[in-house]
């Protein structure tokens, strides 16, 4: 299941929507249509003799992605029998005038989750830190086997695939960062390793944007990085439930370990590789961290941090590049293998 957040072409000025991707066997998910599940859901609950105005499915289903989450543990097994009912052609094209089915042409896919709640970017790859310090000079840091550590980015500038505008002193060495991110979907504070393991709704690819030269000259203040970080954060393009990633998803007494291949291309040409399951940190062991003290709520965001060799201030410092950068008018494709592929292209504005 590929969950989405989605406006149409011709009307984008319209309310978004959630819907979820209609794949067969074996096809294209970037070219499946997509099932409007406001539309669908109050079909289907006026098919079954129960109220389907808009604020009644509201309540049962949510409104939109955060909702949706909020009210998973009904909601999901409901988005499965559509589905089941759509695949045996059963589904009516439309129901009171609004299509239930939209040709993926006709739709722009936005951020699974516009506007998270919150959004915390972890440093789980133990092969990034390594080589990002010997880049500098320094050595491992001991603390990164004690705490899994976060810093806080911001979720109200949060874009989903396509264009990603940028300010010039952005452009000034500026990066990707490849990464994969969890939602929360149940509220929990102070909790153990299992029990934040529970908590993990689902997965979606994370592009952590980072024009360095800012970053470099703020850190030097020891507050973390704050403008070098804080224009674009790129989540997406689907959520993708824990259940749904199969095989890949392995347990252990530390949460899961989630066995996925992770590329990125810089114009087409592949720039960086790894597996979401060389995380050192998981994702389990960093939720029950941010928890301490604090509650989380379902749709907060948390980042694993960047895969070894994902992101140009890496590769270039190691020699694999030389002073390679983003630039206005490249692409950036960052993809997670079950998760799909998050797209981007730099656009400079004044």
């Amino acid at each position: 299941m590929k969950l989405v957040t989605f406006e149409l072409i011709e009307s984008p000025t319209s309310p978004s929507r959630i819907g979820v991707v209609v794949e067969t066997g074996g096809g294209d998910a970037e070219a499946a249509p997509i099932l409007d599940l406001q539309v669908a859901f109050r079909c289907s609950e006026a098919q079954a003799g129960r109220a389907s105005d808009l604020d009644s499915i509201s309540a049962r289903f949510g409104r939109d992605m955060l909702g949706l989450i909020e009210r998973h543990e009904h909601a999901v097994p409901r988005i499965r029998e559509l589905l089941a009912v759509q695949a045996q052609g059963l589904l009516p094209a439309t129901f009171e005038g609004r299509s239930l089915l939209w040709p993926r042409p006709l739709v722009r896919l936005l951020a699974p989750i516009p506007r998270p709640l919150s959004m915390r970017d972890g440093y789980a790859f133990r092969q990034h830190v390594e080589a990002a310090r010997r880049n500098r000079g320094l050595p491992m840091i001991p603390e990164f086997d004690e705490i899994p550590i976060f810093y806080y980015t911001n979720h109200l500038q949060v874009l989903g695939p396509g264009p990603v505008p940028v300010r010039p002193l952005h452009t000034q060495q500026l990066d990707f960062e490849l990464e994969a991110a969890i939602v929360i979907g149940r509220t929990l504070r102070d909790a153990d390793v299992a029990t934040a393991n529970q908590a993990i709704f689902g997965l979606m690819v994370m592009n952590d944007l980072s024009a360095r030269a800012l970053q470099m000259h703020e850190m030097k203040l020891n507050l973390g990085p704050a403008k070098g970080k804080d224009f674009a954060t790129t989540i997406g393009p689907y959520l993708v439930p824990i259940e749904d990633l199969g095989p890949a998803r392995k347990p252990s007494p530390r949460g899961d370990h989630f066995d996925l291949r992770m590329v990125a291309r810089h114009n087409g040409e592949q720039v960086a590789e790894g597996r979401l399951s060389d995380m050192s940190w998981t994702f389990a062991e960093i939720i029950a961290r941010a928890s301490y003290g604090v509650t989380l709520h379902p749709g907060e965001v948390i980042g694993s941090g960047t895969v070894g060799t994902g992101c140009f201030l890496e590769t270039n410092g190691s020699k694999i590049f030389d002073n390679r950068w983003l630039a206005p008018g490249d692409t950036i494709e960052c993809e997670i293998e079950g998760l799909g592929c998050l797209r981007n292209t730099i656009e400079l504005v004044p």
